[in-house]
């Protein structure tokens, strides 16, 4: 038995699909930690790679030491998290739609958390540490309404996207009206709603992070159904896939996911639309692979966008969320009129 599985490990190991993804997994992870790297020696400060390595594992009361440890580190860990909630978000809604446009921004998932998170920053500041709950009920929410708009003997990707812009639309015109009304309280929510990874914390990571932890977990048991989902209903129901209860338990997990992400980091867009799009042009649609790919490219585009955005613009730092939709919008046209010609 053990030379069987041995002989079957060597033969995929030989295999040039499987080379391939392995030699893009590991490229990714360097990128990753190579984004951290530089964002940790980067900032109006510049600190040497030697003097962060020293900083990182040896404790002192040194200048670095305090901007490593206490300012840049829990910033890019906080960012690498919600990266990782916002691409595993999007691969999966792309994956249940069947469309590269999908994202928690487009389809009203993020506008229902951010309305939430407004409503309490407006007009409850004193509830202030509900934020996270807050912003993944108004995202759940927006996930339920979207769901049942578009329900019609079952839930199609095609009236699931066209119910998620409608609701999306709605939802960004009552958080308008909100700080509207409240305009003496905007500027406590205006960075929030810039997306921003300005002044995050440890206790930020820590409240972030065991939302991310559950989040990948469950992940892990939807995989299967995500790869029946991706070859369309019939096909997944003839498979004995339950497809409605499937798309459900994913659209939830993308919610949550995306939620957690916006209670901490503001609205931050375009990481769930453009991460696993790139992704899945590298290694197809096969989510044991796409997956953790996706989650290990959306935490290093907000850990190497945030870096940029409080570099290249200093003394003024720039909201990595606009530096995002900079990026993101011309990509997001492209991918519209892609479709369009086919």
């Amino acid at each position: 038995m053990a030379t069987v599985l041995s002989r079957a490990t060597a033969q995929e190991a030989r295999n040039p699909k499987f080379v391939r993804n392995a030699t893009i997994l590991i490229i990714s992870i360097v990128l990753l930690l190579l984004a951290g790297l530089v964002g940790l020696m980067s900032g109006s400060i510049s600190i040497p790679a030697r003097e962060v390595w020293t900083s990182l594992f040896h404790a002192s009361d040194s200048e670095a030491r305090q901007i490593v440890w206490n300012l840049r580190l829990p910033r890019i860990l906080t960012g690498l998290l919600a990266g990782i909630c916002l691409a595993v978000a999007g691969a999966f809604l792309q994956g249940v739609f069947r469309n590269p446009l999908a994202d928690p921004g487009i389809i009203g998932v993020s506008s229902g958390g951010g309305l939430a998170a407004v409503i309490i920053m407006i007009l409850f500041p004193e509830q202030i540490a509900y934020l996270p709950i807050s912003a993944f009920l108004g995202a759940l929410a927006a996930a339920v309404t979207v769901y049942a708009l578009s329900w019609k003997g079952g839930a199609s990707p095609l009236r699931l996207i066209l119910a998620g812009v409608s609701v999306n639309s709605l939802l960004g015109a009552a958080m308008t009206a909100l700080m509207i009304l409240n305009s003496e309280k905007v500027q406590a929510v205006l960075p929030w709603m810039s997306g921003s990874l300005n002044g995050r914390s440890w206790i930020h990571f820590e409240t972030l992070l065991p939302y991310t932890v559950i989040g990948i977990i469950a992940s892990i048991f939807l995989v299967k159904q995500a790869n029946l989902l991706v070859l369309g209903d019939d096909a997944a129901k003839l498979l004995g896939s339950r497809v409605e209860m499937g798309r459900l338990l994913i659209i939830l997990l993308s919610t949550f996911l995306a939620g957690a992400a916006i209670s901490i980091v503001g609205m931050v867009g375009f990481v769930g639309l453009v991460v696993p799009h790139i992704v899945r042009l590298l290694v197809g649609n096969d989510y044991r692979i796409f997956l953790p790919l996706s989650a290990i490219g959306g935490g290093t585009l907000i850990i190497a966008a945030d870096t940029a955005a409080r570099s290249w613009f200093d003394p003024i730092e720039f909201p990595v969320g606009i530096l995002l939709a900079l990026l993101g919008a011309p990509f997001f046209l492209y991918l519209l009129r892609r479709g369009f010609k086919g």
